[in-house]
């Protein structure tokens, strides 16, 4: 070998050695996550493939994980899942005593607990979705304008019974447990209907549960009996039960439509290659809140009060997951949007305008 082959060797080879050093270093200097987390859920855990299962996906991303592979699962970050109303405050009061950097709670079930527990705990960092933060300067609530992605996925349902040809088309809507927030996706559903089918009839329905979908089912069954075209749920793991159903009565010739809400709920409908009974769903962005409440506690900024996030901000929408729901319809529904956020459209919600609310929530036909 010549000197200079010699030296070529030589160069490589530290190279080699200054690389392999210096992977092993920056691995070393890898700093692992230290941030703790609580995950506080009213109900079925983030079982309910919705609501919860969105705030859950908002802790995976922040610890940079993915479903069935969660490393930090028990020890960082864990969540705490509420079954019993009785116990809400003293679930909320004992996990507040272990003193993690951030407690969020994903119900405005949990309003009266916060009022309760946090002052004795000013130094703790809460994140609440859907509740108040009631002054607090610990406690960071986000609130969603529901009614305008509402608004959207009834303007959705009204379009493609239109697009079918369906005769003087009935609606339906199945909500939880009733309160402001909940009855906001029943306002805005029906004012999207009705602001492209004015005439239509749209059936109202509360189980009075998140976790029984037998009940949603047993709503939706009697109302796609008779030709209902689409159920739009807001009821947590009970509105699995309208899918379920919405898909039996597809299998059976049906056209009927389920519309989902939280997260994208086609998966929850597939009952052949291609086809789900999910027409479309109303997302509601807790994964973003969640992701940003964190990161404000990682970088110090964390702040109190009440932040409403809706079209503009990204914190609702649509899905388009389903080809069933056309490009057209989709091409419609956008401009819709732009409308929306512009301020062309108003939508109105219960906790915005009341008396409006009721007088439009009076054109449902409770059931």
């Amino acid at each position: 070998m010549s000197f200079f082959s010699k030296c070529i060797f030589l160069s490589k080879k530290i190279y080699l050695l200054f690389l392999s050093g210096f992977l092993l270093m920056c691995m070393a200097c890898k700093k692992e996550p230290t941030l703790t987390a609580k995950l506080i859920t009213d109900g079925p855990g983030f079982s309910d493939k919705s609501y919860n299962a969105k705030a859950w996906e908002g802790i995976l991303k922040f610890y940079g994980e993915e479903w069935g592979n969660e490393e930090y699962f028990g020890t960082l970050y864990d969540i705490i899942p509420c079954r019993e109303p009785a116990l809400r405050t003293s679930i909320l009061r004992q996990v507040s005593e272990e003193r993690p950097d951030l407690i969020i709670i994903t119900s405005f079930l949990f309003a009266d607990p916060i009022k309760y527990v946090v002052p004795s705990f000013p130094d703790q960092k809460y994140l609440c979705i859907d509740a108040d933060s009631f002054g607090f300067e610990n406690v960071r609530n986000y609130l969603f304008a529901s009614e305008e992605g509402s608004f959207l996925v009834g303007a959705a349902a009204a379009f493609s019974a239109q697009k079918d040809g369906v005769q003087n088309p009935s609606f339906g809507f199945i909500g939880g447990v009733e309160g402001d927030i909940i009855t906001d996706f029943e306002i805005g559903f029906i004012q999207g209907i009705h602001y492209i089918l004015p005439d239509a009839k749209i059936f109202v329905h509360y189980v009075n549960d998140w976790g029984k979908p037998e009940l949603a089912a047993e709503s939706a069954k009697k109302w796609y009996d008779k030709n209902v075209y689409a159920v739009y749920s807001a009821a947590g793991a009970s509105g699995n039960g309208t899918i379920a159903q919405a898909v039996a009565h597809r299998k059976a010739g049906y056209n009927v439509w389920a519309i989902g809400v939280d997260a994208d709920q086609y998966e929850e409908g597939i009952y052949g290659v291609n086809k789900s009974a999910v027409l479309t769903s109303m997302v509601k962005n807790n994964d973003s809140a969640v992701l940003s409440g964190l990161n404000h506690v990682a970088k110090g900024t964390f702040s109190g009060g009440n932040v409403i996030i809706g079209l503009k901000e990204n914190g609702v929408g649509f899905t388009t997951t389903n080809p069933e729901l056309k490009e057209d319809i989709v091409k419609r529904l956008n401009m819709i949007r732009s409308d929306i956020i512009s301020g062309k459209i108003s939508v109105v919600a219960t906790y915005k305008d009341r008396a409006k609310a009721t007088e439009i929530s009076n054109t449902g036909i409770k059931d």
